[in-house]
């Protein structure tokens, strides 16, 4: 299983249910990686997509509490045991976990790698990733030489988690 987010310098990824900040080779990345797999979220996360929707070319596995939600063709499961059933029948490399908060902090520990666009900034922010640098089981792997849009600087970064634990 792999994580998937834009983090900034305190490990944020959101404010008021968006994004931090767009960039466009980091959304580039995101498809790259993603596409033709299944990417695991949240409700509120497929509510900040355009139109809401799903996203088109990967298998959508979507955690909602509400019993009656449901979004095209996606796969909804309502609590943790509904979602590690649901995993356990996907090829562990397959899946993707892309957002939010409560949703990377349940499933960081049973990913062996996550793939990180590190921002040197600092932004105003409610939603936060794993802090993985203080994880003494995840280590950087890789990490690309500096990038910026417009004044912003990234890193694409990989981490590999040394001891993922399997799904239960």
């Amino acid at each position: 299983m792999k994580l998937i987010a834009a983090v900034d310098n305190n490990w944020a990824i959101g404010y008021k249910d968006s994004l931090l900040i767009h960039i466009p080779e980091d959304m580039k990345a995101f498809r790259r990686h993603t596409t033709g797999h299944t990417v695991v979220l949240g409700r509120k996360t497929l509510a900040g997509f355009p139109k809401g929707l799903p996203l088109s070319d990967r298998r959508n596995i979507i955690l909602s509490s509400r019993e009656d939600f449901t979004a095209g063709d996606a796969t909804v499961v309502h609590n943790e045991e509904e979602l590690f059933e649901t995993l356990k029948q996907i090829d562990s490399d397959d899946i993707y976990v892309i957002g939010g908060g409560t949703v990377y902090k349940m499933l960081e520990p049973y990913a062996d790698t996550a793939y990180i666009t590190k921002i040197d900034y600092s932004y105003q922010a409610d939603t936060y990733f794993p802090n993985l640098d203080e994880k003494e089981n995840w280590e950087v792997v890789e990490t690309s030489e500096e990038q910026t849009c417009f004044s912003i600087e990234y890193y694409f970064m990989t981490y590999k988690n040394n001891s993922p634990i399997p799904l239960p």
